[in-house]
């Protein structure tokens, strides 16, 4: 931890390329709890003029031999975080001796032991808690590894790329060798070693290539994991078909461990996962679950090419790896399952966590221009926000378009460290397209407006559409130019005649659209499919909005006018200060859907589905809180009232099968479900919940009933959720789901429980999925109780993030999140969450994670 108040940060405009490269790195280590002792051997070679400076944290430094001659504390300077050479030379071997503490290494960065596993997180900087180094992106070397340790107790000792040699010791240790041919960062490195059960398979690459692919797992987990290794053979076999993508080793390794900051982790040939995103079977995980351990295991897999074959220059390209990888793995996820269920997800998180962070304090584009702490970077901006740029890429140019850009990019900077501007110009040299103005979404932020106008001429059937767009003023940029836009419209006709779908390109503030010879007067589908990361008003009346739900080809379209449609139906209630009122068309629509639900049984529950209080939120400044929750819950209300009978025939009607996690079952299982949550209020609801939860063969019901219990406040609530811990109290993972639906009560009495669950036996303040399970649930589920108006939601994660910043830094700076917008609120709230802050930084020892967050916030 350093002293936050003295450290300068980092600016994208300060970058200088390396001083000195690495060619070789070799690596030994003797593994021990408390005093594993690390011998790095670094080939390097001078590139410019320049001190060869090495960064390092919380290490002991035992030798420095340099050229086979140890040097003298004359020789070179040490310090809290660097270690400088004073005479390397152009060229050289350096040889540095280090002791670590891996108990200790309660921050899970570095090489740490939690539960007998040694573990490495390096990403983005943690390989100085490990070797003094250059540890930054833009050095890649060829790594070879020994791990050295006793046999009985570490049986599997793991590195990167190929095993070379495995020995036995007359010590009673085992020596193994690893080497990775691959030039790679030291943030890629990784090391695992402990005793787990070990599943394996092959694979054969579509270039002839037999692959070995490995999962190490918990003991007694073995049976969970056979769903994330079919999920590993599906991604790669799509990586091949969709972008010609093959994998380059000769074997694939995922570790899973309970003890991770992230969730997964692409290190080159060995992914180190957060175990509840490879373990599954029916009694322990949800659909969400499979669909995430699919997905997140896609993910780290097509990083091999786009993040680890070629990597970024710098961190404030980040979003050149992960934004182009998560557009993949949904683009994946979307093929094997519901491409409008994923659409629709993808664009709950831009809508609520993104555009909310666009208009908070810690705004910023996806390619930053300064951080203090590195880890700061991870967020949903250059993350999500970066996969809607790229979708837009895609858009623009088409798939065929995209993919020869693609090819183009990894062609050119194979075992390379580029920037996103080096990615867009291969897209620009692929196909042709000007791409000069859109590179404008790397450098500026915030959520564009867009504004439409429509004039219909009846007499010649001419369409006028004029678009305007501006970004307001963020809290790091206040001068915005305009954007690259790609709207997708669909044109809807009332006489029957065919729709069209067309797609306009707002490239200036203000500009018009003409269709000729239209039959008559259109509606206008606006957005299609989110073409664009913005927020674009329209006047749709009801009425119109109905008719899109209804009638759109897109059921991201469709999904999307219910969401206007409340929005518009709630507003008036909180501008009125009364209950809404329900149009018999919205009745007459849900209960047609009820009725003849669509062929796609998850988008049907979807429509049925009101908009939760974060999406609500987005739209108002002040944010009304009570306002907003009470009509949300008058509003469940209405709607079980009016659409009993429908509901009801809806529920018995969908059946439930024996468990399978496929999309034709996971749309039965959402509608079904939805159902039962309206269920829930109505005067059978306790009996109603009681029975689906005993007669449920799966967790996704289970915890369907569980939630509307709560939410519904039936009587059996307690006794369900009583029963359902006593069941499960052996399964960590899913005593998280138990303690997520505890933290997410919306009475009074969830303080209480969630004291009760920090003393649970299977709760520990250094396991990230612990404390996320408790408290990230209270803050992002329990709006009514961390929005209290007397601020006790807000002070208790205040002290939560307090106490964990000592333990694990990174772990804090993202539970603090939502005290973090204060600006959104009433004045009350306001003064409450800026009070906290300003207590959190008069604190001495915040870490720099937390610290740069806390006082970017303050006004």
């Amino acid at each position: 931890m350093t002293t936050a108040q003295v450290r300068q940060p980092k600016r994208l405009a300060d970058y200088q390329a390396p001083i000195f490269s690495i060619t070789h790195t070799d690596l030994v280590f003797e593994l021990d709890a408390t005093a594993t002792r690390v011998t790095a051997t670094l080939t390097f070679k001078r590139q410019q003029p320049g001190r060869l400076l090495l960064e390092g944290q919380q290490l002991k430094l035992e030798r420095v031999r340099l050229n086979d001659r140890v040097l003298t504390a004359a020789e070179f300077a040490q310090t809290a975080e660097s270690l400088e050479i004073f005479a390397p030379g152009d060229t050289g071997v350096l040889e540095i001796v280090t002791l670590l503490n891996p108990e200790q290494n309660t921050a899970l960065e570095g090489l740490y032991l939690a539960e007998g596993v040694y573990c490495t997180q390096c990403e983005a900087e943690g390989f100085r808690r490990i070797t003094y180094y250059p540890d930054r992106p833009d050095v890649l070397a060829v790594f070879t590894t020994t791990i050295i340790a006793n046999r009985n107790e570490l049986p599997f000792l793991l590195s990167n790329g190929n095993k070379v040699r495995e020995s036995r010791l007359p010590d009673g240790r085992t020596e193994v060798v690893w080497h990775d041919p691959y030039p790679k960062p030291s943030y890629l490195f990784a090391l695992v070693a402990g005793d787990f059960d070990h599943l394996h398979d092959t694979y054969v690459t579509s270039t002839g290539r037999e692959v070995l692919l490995e999962f190490f797992v918990q003991k007694g987990a073995l049976a969970r994991s056979h769903f994330a290794m079919a999920a590993l053979k599906r991604a790669m076999r799509w990586d091949e078909q969709r972008f010609g993508l093959a994998y380059d080793l000769d074997r694939y390794m995922v570790v899973a461990v309970d003890f991770f900051n992230m969730g997964a982790m692409e290190n080159k040939g060995l992914n180190v996962f957060n175990s509840k995103f490879v373990l599954a079977d029916d009694t322990s995980a949800t659909d969400t679950d499979y669909f995430n351990i699919e997905s997140i295991i896609g993910h780290e897999y097509f990083h091999n090419w786009t993040g680890n074959r070629v990597t970024c220059r710098d961190w404030f390209q980040l979003s050149l790896k992960e934004g182009l990888t998560v557009f993949r793995d949904q683009e994946f996820s979307a093929d094997m399952g519901s491409p409008t269920l994923n659409r629709i997800d993808a664009v709950k998180v831009i809508r609520t966590a993104q555009f909310a962070e666009d208009a908070s304090p810690m705004a910023h584009p996806i390619r930053p221009e300064q951080v203090l702490e590195m880890n700061n970077f991870y967020t949903v901006t250059v993350y999500d926000k970066g996969a809607e740029v790229i979708r837009m890429l895609q858009t623009l140019l088409g798939k065929a378009g995209f993919n020869a850009g693609l090819a183009c990019y990894l062609q050119r900077h194979d075992g390379q460290a580029v920037t996103c501007d080096d990615f867009v110009q291969a897209m620009q040299d692929a196909t042709g397209y000007d791409l000069q103005a859109f590179r404008r979404w790397y450098s500026q932020s915030g959520t564009p407006e867009l504004s439409v106008k429509e004039q219909f001429d009846a007499a010649t059937g001419k369409l006028t559409l004029t678009l305007a767009q501006q970004t307001p003023a963020t809290a790091d940029q206040q001068e915005k130019l305009p954007l690259v836009i790609p709207v997708k419209i669909e044109l809807l006709f009332h006489d029957g005649s065919a729709a069209q779908q067309h797609l306009l390109i707002l490239d200036s503030s203000v500009q018009q659209f003409q269709f000729d010879n239209l039959p008559q007067a259109p509606l206008v589908v606006w957005l299609e499919d989110f073409s664009a990361p913005v927020k674009l008003s329209t006047d749709y009346d009801v009425e119109q909005l109905l008719a899109i739900a209804s009638r759109a080809s897109n059921g991201f379209a469709r999904w999307d006018a219910m969401q206007q449609f409340w929005h518009k139906i709630i507003k008036d209630a909180v501008q009125q200060s009364a209950l809404p009122v329900l149009p018999e068309a919205l009745l007459t629509a849900f209960r047609q859907w009820l009725i003849t639900p669509l062929a796609d049984l998850a988008l049907t529950a979807e429509l049925l589905t009101l908009p939760d209080f974060d999406t609500l939120a987005a739209h108002y400044a002040p944010i009304p809180v009570d306002a907003l929750l009470n009509i949300l819950q008058e509003t469940t209300q209405l709607l079980s009232k009016a659409l009993l009978p429908e509901l009801l025939g809806c529920y018995q009607q969908l059946t439930t099968p024996a468990y399978h996690y496929s999309e034709a079952d996971v749309g039965l299982r959402a509608l079904k479900n939805r159902c039962l949550h309206y269920l829930a209020f109505t005067a059978e609801g306790a009996k109603r919940v009681t029975a689906h939860y005993q007669a449920a063969n799966n967790m996704t019901d289970i915890l369907a009933a569980l939630h509307a219990a709560q939410h519904a406040n039936i009587a059996q609530a307690g006794e369900l959720m009583a029963d359902f811990a006593k069941r499960n109290e052996a399964n960590v993972h899913v005593m998280d789901k138990y303690f997520n639906v505890v933290a997410a009560n919306p009475r009074d009495s969830v303080f209480d429980a969630l004291e009760k669950l920090t003393a649970h036996p299977v709760f520990s303040w250094k396991n990230p999925n612990r404390v996320r399970a408790v408290y990230g649930a209270f803050s992002q589920r329990n709006a009514p109780q961390f929005h209290r108006k007397d601020g006790k939601g807000y002070a208790l994660l205040a002290e939560v993030v307090t106490k964990v910043d000592a333990i694990n830094p990174q772990l804090a700076a993202r539970l603090i999140t939502p005290l973090l917008s204060w600006q959104r609120y009433d004045d009350g709230r306001q003064q409450q969450l800026i009070m906290l802050l300003r207590e959190l930084a008069s604190l001495p020892m915040l870490s720099d994670d937390l610290y740069e967050k806390v006082h970017k916030s303050l006004p």
